[in-house]
């Protein structure tokens, strides 16, 4: 148990703009601003349009919650700034994937809430590694990893995504897959 008189004054010197109170700013206005409820969210089938317009397999959705992730959106207002790493929901239709792609900066997890992916995992050097995720399971992907996701299921498969940057790198796709000569 903690006693009040010995507590000291919280110093927000060191925190971040985004996490910064603003001034004159009460708490219920401040956090208010950091709340995103899924009631105000909507898919964004657009984010990655770019690879399903390449092959329809590769259609998905992300629901942005904290930061606008690594799907290369610029910007998004309906989202809580992110200052250390970002957070979004991604809904990948049954039979299809999210392709192979590699962070360079960041480590990513996904959390599966609902479905069956089975996730792909190679290095630069040539490793492979294979495992299926259902509901509630976990997996982090280290930077410098290949990551692909196919929903092996039969139906739409949900997952949380973190990805550990306020602005990650956008992801690059090896260079014999198609994608990689694709402009964004």
């Amino acid at each position: 148990m903690s006693d009040l008189s010995e507590q000291k004054k919280f110093d927000d010197s060191q925190v971040g703009e985004t996490l910064r109170r603003p001034a004159g700013a009460s708490l219920e206005a401040w956090m208010n601003s950091r709340i995103a409820r899924y009631s105000t969210r909507k898919y964004d089938w657009d984010a990655l349009k770019f690879q399903a317009d390449h092959d329809p397999k590769f259609r998905r959705a992300q629901m942005r919650y904290l930061g606008t992730g690594g799907t290369g959106v610029a910007a998004d207002v309906n989202t809580v700034p992110s200052e250390h790493f970002t957070f979004s929901t991604m809904v990948i239709p049954a039979g299809h994937e999210g392709p192979p792609h590699l962070h360079v900066d960041v480590e990513e997890v996904f959390f599966v809430m609902r479905g069956k992916l089975k996730v792909v995992l190679t290095t630069a050097e040539g490793e492979r590694y294979e495992t299926v995720l259902t509901d509630r399971d976990l997996i982090s992907v280290p930077p410098g990893v290949y990551r692909e996701e196919i929903n092996i299921g039969d139906e739409d498969a949900l997952m949380c995504v973190m990805l550990g940057a306020k602005k990650p790198v956008t992801p690059t796709y090896p260079a014999d897959h198609p994608l990689a000569r694709i402009k964004r």
